[in-house]
């Protein structure tokens, strides 16, 4: 009990009003204030104003503000409207510059005026349209394309019209032959059996004839190509292109195949100093000269293998008969290839070779032409003193099989990239020159080293 008693905080005498308390060694004495407290916690000097509420009474919702009354009366509140003592707390709120001519009335706060901000929004800003600019949820055209709505109580009912389909096309889905395009045939029969009358006519008398028809046919190819580039926006410098075309089956034919790399160096030459004299980039020069190359490979450098195969006739001895049989076979070759494709696809054709390309080009007739190929190289063969063995028929015909319809895919190609259907029409029922020379052009170059490498001359 002792213990307990020592650790109570002793008074420094027994006076109860004694407001000092010893606490011992650990806090030592503590003085209060023997002021009364029970007056509120919060006063102001002097009689100018009013006690304010205690914090346990109800919110009022307005904020007191008082001023003292210059008569030395009690004080009053403060009229908003009347009030314009610079000391007073909401001068803060008033526009009191020179420029704003009036003062603003003070902002209330507290919510229990009856002022009222303006909350309706400010009109939209109208700023003009862009030309040329849609805008989503407008009608561009200044009509509208939404029908008005019908009145569901008077609006009847319509049954939908029925789509009627055309009927299905043959071919289309694979059920049939393919269609082919509408041609002439009587015609494209004549003017075909006159070619090939002529040329085995020059075939008989001498390869020089036969030259006279290359050179033709490359040249008139040759323009063919060139206009419709023109038409097609292009401008080659044609005259440099059929010249070097014609050019380069004659230099072959003269000289040889030495001669072609001197003939297509001159002719490039010739193109870009054409562009040079031009007046400005504006003439092209880089698509315009590849352009005008293009007939010299495509025309001029894959035909002069007809004169270096002809060329072998102007040797003499054993050579005598090997140019123009080799060349006649060769033409006889791709021309059957072209006929019996033809008709094999139009009568049973069903899948597309290159669809993108022609779509009336099909696998049925590709094989028809091989077989039309290999049919006609060796009933031909067999009549030629230098094509006399079968194994040099079947790689014959195997060559030409193979680069004849490359040739027809390829001028197909090049005539799609330019939207025509024809390069030209002075061949009626076979289109142009390049039109009916295609495939041979493919198939020329690959003959000619196939002479070399077999030499069936020996």
């Amino acid at each position: 009990m002792s213990d307990n008693n020592d650790r109570r905080p002793r008074r420094d005498d027994d006076n109860t009003n004694d407001p000092t308390i010893d606490f011992g060694d650990e806090f030592g004495v503590v003085r209060f204030a023997d002021e009364d407290d029970s007056g509120p916690a919060l006063s102001f000097s002097g009689g100018d104003t009013e006690q304010l509420p205690h914090w346990t009474e109800p919110p009022t919702g307005e904020i007191p503000r008082f001023l003292k009354d210059p008569t030395g009366g009690q004080a009053r509140p403060v009229d908003e409207t009347k009030a314009a003592d610079s000391t007073s707390v909401w001068s803060a709120y008033r526009d009191e510059s020179p420029s704003a001519g009036t003062r603003r009335p003070p902002v209330d706060l507290t919510g229990g005026s009856s002022r009222r901000f303006d909350t309706t929004s400010p009109p939209p800003v109208q700023r003009p349209r862009r030309e040329g600019r849609i805008v989503i949820g407008t009608d561009p055209t200044g009509e509208t394309r939404r029908p008005a709505p019908r009145d569901p109580s008077t609006a009847q009912r319509r049954r939908p019209t029925q789509v009627t389909r055309a009927p299905r096309q043959e071919g289309r889905t694979g059920t049939g032959p393919r269609p082919v395009p509408g041609r002439d045939l009587p015609t494209a029969t004549a003017v075909g059996a006159l070619m090939a009358a002529a040329f085995i006519a020059a075939t008989v008398w001498r390869p020089a004839a036969v030259m006279v028809i290359v050179v033709a046919a490359v040249g008139l190819a040759a323009f063919e190509f060139l206009t419709q580039s023109e038409s097609a926006g292009y401008r080659p410098a044609t005259v440099v292109g059929v010249v070097g075309a014609v050019a380069a089956p004659l230099a072959a034919y003269w000289i040889g195949d030495a001669a072609l790399p001197l003939v297509f160096a001159f002719a490039f030459l010739a193109t870009a100093v054409t562009f040079i004299a031009a007046d400005g980039v504006e003439s092209a020069p880089l698509p315009n000269t590849a352009i005008t190359m293009m007939p010299l490979i495509w025309v001029g450098l894959l035909g002069s293998y007809a004169a270096l195969i002809l060329r072998f006739s102007t040797f003499g001895g054993s050579y005598e008969n090997t140019g123009t049989d080799t060349f006649f076979i060769l033409v006889i070759g791709v021309i059957a290839h072209d006929i019996v494709a033809f008709f094999a696809g139009r009568s049973a054709g069903r899948t597309p070779l290159r669809a993108w390309i022609s779509p009336n080009k099909t696998v049925e007739g590709l094989i028809g032409g091989i077989v039309g190929t290999f049919i006609a190289v060796i009933a031909v063969g067999m009549q030629s003193t230098t094509w006399d063995d079968p194994s040099e028929w079947i790689m014959l015909a195997i060559v030409i099989s193979i680069f004849a319809p490359l040739g027809d895919l390829a001028e197909s190609m090049f005539k799609r990239n330019l939207n025509i259907k024809d390069f030209g029409s002075v061949l009626k029922g076979h289109g142009g020159a390049l039109d009916r020379f295609d495939s041979l052009l493919f198939a020329m170059p690959a003959v000619y080293y196939l002479t070399l490498v077999i030499q069936p001359w020996s």
